[in-house]
């Protein structure tokens, strides 16, 4: 049977240690001059590109934007413009006859705003 000493075991498991007590490393900090080149490469891409909100479309759809927009009549999510006009009538909220007649015209979209986005 082997003896091992303090010594010996002490020899076999060396411990290194670099420096005396545990050190945070330097995160990397972005200079201003970065942050300047940063800004002017977001305002190229935006000024090239439109942003995905912004679409193409006429003056029924922003007067019905808005509609859908505005909680006075309820939340739009999960229904259609036309559903959600009918039960803020019903419900005694009074939404505007305006819109009424343009989604019974039809030629708009029955989906609300967020309708796909979110």
């Amino acid at each position: 049977m082997a003896t091992t000493s303090s010594k010996n075991m002490k020899g076999f498991y060396r411990q290194k240690k670099t420096t005396g007590g545990i050190t945070k490393k330097a995160t990397n900090t972005k200079s201003p001059k970065d942050a300047a080149a940063l800004a002017s490469n977001l305002t190229a891409l935006i000024s090239h590109a439109s942003p995905d909100l912004k679409d193409d479309y006429d003056d029924k759809e922003s007067v019905l934007r808005q509609f859908d927009m505005n909680m006075a009549y309820g939340p739009c999510l999960g229904m259609s413009r036309q559903a959600r006009w009918e039960r803020a009538n019903r419900l005694g909220l009074n939404p505007p006859k305006e819109i009424e007649g343009m989604l019974n015209g039809g030629k708009v979209q029955a989906g609300c705003l967020w309708d796909g986005r979110i």
